[in-house]
């Protein structure tokens, strides 16, 4: 199907049986439903929610040839497949491709801390390696080295299927730099959720969220009447949803939106090492929280 960056893409959890041994494939299928039925406008197995670093090659080819199949062309399937290893995200953006995604989502490289030559030549190679479209995922909190926008400027200039970025650099003036460099080659999605309307402001296109995996329906009337130029009801909706946002990231993640998804009644909260379960704090401050959105 054609690729239409805008909306909401929620970054989904990968369920796991408790023990964390294998990934819960009827939870997984429960969630895709919730997020069908909630008008979500795209999918995004396999990334940092989805705790990719902990997958194994297989279980990943199987989340996004799952996702694919569940989706049926309703929604684009955007699937994770960056690493700190060129080759290695090669050949699963590849594979990504051939599970029948709709575009691949490459992370900066982790732990190597790479110049802006060596983010540049990365993803260059990647996205001359396949004929689909690629999505940059920025996000330096987890790898350190921030992309600038100049080199990004380079690599649009260099491949013309490199079409967006997750842009989880918590820098608007990131976003509005880029929007007015650029002059509409790329789209901008914001990669966190309270900074969504603030990037939208400046060029924005919408959210890859993580509060989608919950409550898809809501983190969509926001992006909506934003897009729509509705900005007092956005504005109004998104405070419902802000301290959400705020706890949902209170400890790493994905440890608070699976333990909130555990309430609801959609999986258990297991993770897999380095990452833990949520705390009791956490837990009892998603209860809450939870309630207290439900009530408002």
């Amino acid at each position: 199907m054609s690729l239409l960056l805008q909306g909401v893409y929620t970054a989904l959890v990968t369920p796991f049986t408790a023990d964390g041994s294998s990934i819960d494939f009827e939870a997984y299928e429960k969630l895709l439903a919730q997020q069908i039925d909630g008008g979500i406008n795209g999918l995004v197995p396999c990334g940092t929610t989805g705790e990719s670093p902990t997958l194994t090659d297989a279980e990943q080819r199987e989340l996004i040839a799952r996702t694919v199949r569940f989706a049926k062309g309703r929604v684009p399937v955007l699937a994770g497949s960056g690493s700190f290893n060129t080759k290695k995200s090669i050949e699963a953006s590849k594979a990504a491709f051939e599970a029948g995604a709709d575009a691949v989502m490459v992370v900066m490289p982790y732990y190597n801390k790479p110049s802006q030559e060596g983010l540049f030549r990365h993803l260059t190679e990647i996205a001359k390696a396949v004929s689909g479209p690629v999505v940059v995922y920025n996000v330096p909190g987890r790898h350190i080295v921030d992309l600038s926008v100049d080199t990004l400027l380079r690599v649009l200039d260099a491949c013309p299927n490199v079409v967006g970025i997750k842009d989880a650099s918590g820098n608007v003036l990131f976003c509005q730099e880029l929007m007015l460099k650029a002059r509409g080659r790329i789209v901008d999605l914001s990669g966190d959720d309270p900074l969504t309307l603030p990037l939208m402001a400046v060029g924005s296109k919408g959210v890859i969220s993580v509060t989608s995996n919950l409550y898809p329906r809501q983190v969509g009337e926001v992006v909506a009447d934003a897009l729509a130029g509705k900005w007092a009801d956005a504005e109004r909706k998104n405070s419902r949803l802000y301290p959400l946002h705020r706890g949902l990231f209170s400890e790493p993640s994905p440890s608070p939106i699976k333990a909130a998804l555990a309430l609801k009644g959609m999986m258990n909260a297991s993770v897999r090492l380095p990452i833990v379960e949520a705390t009791p704090e956490c837990v009892a401050n998603l209860t809450q929280l939870i309630k207290t959105f439900e009530a408002s």
